[in-house]
């Protein structure tokens, strides 16, 4: 039998990559905190305590020095967290979706998003704050656009949308993203 190689403590690759911050957008940190700003909104989250964010110049470093096997772990989570604020900040994200089926559609009401999507009620989905819902008038209601800085919150929107009515296998009839 080959004999285990001893490994050392573990540390993070994707921790270890600085994050780039481009110009527009303004890092603040504070203990157990940071606030990312820039063109497209503001972010702020929480930061675990084995974890240390340093600026040095336009980057961010995240380091860990606390021992224990969650450390290096977090230090990933953390600086992956950071890169996805500093890009929502400054560029933003998006999710298309399409409607596909007979008398499928979407609108926006005030503050929800309202569909027909065959059943005999109406699905509604409140719009959360930093979500922008766009639903193009060549579409006839069949494209949602879902836009903000929070990656969490347009990628949650975006599948709770999807839930509604998930494509069937065969007949492809319900809610997918685009290019599904």
């Amino acid at each position: 039998m080959a004999k285990k190689k001893q490994q050392g403590p573990r540390t993070s690759r994707v921790g270890k990559r600085p994050v780039d911050v481009p110009k527009g957008v303004t890092v603040s940190l504070s203990p157990g905190k940071i606030d990312v700003k820039g063109p497209k909104g503001n972010l702020s989250k929480p930061i675990p305590d084995q974890v240390k964010v340093v600026q040095e110049g336009d980057q961010l470093n995240v380091t860990s020095d606390a021992p224990g096997s969650a450390a290096p772990r977090l230090q990933g989570l953390a600086r992956a967290l950071i890169a996805n604020m500093v890009h929502g900040c400054s560029v933003g994200y998006e999710k298309a979706l399409e409607l596909h089926g007979t008398g499928y559609r979407a609108e926006v009401s005030g503050k929800e998003i309202i569909c027909n999507l065959g059943f005999s009620h109406q699905k509604k989905l409140a719009i959360p704050a930093g979500l922008n819902v766009d639903i193009p008038k060549d579409s006839k209601g069949q494209k949602i656009i879902l836009t903000g800085a929070d990656k969490e919150v347009v990628g949650q929107a975006a599948a709770t949308l999807r839930s509604f009515r998930p494509p069937e296998p065969y007949g492809g009839k319900g809610v997918r993203y685009v290019g599904e």
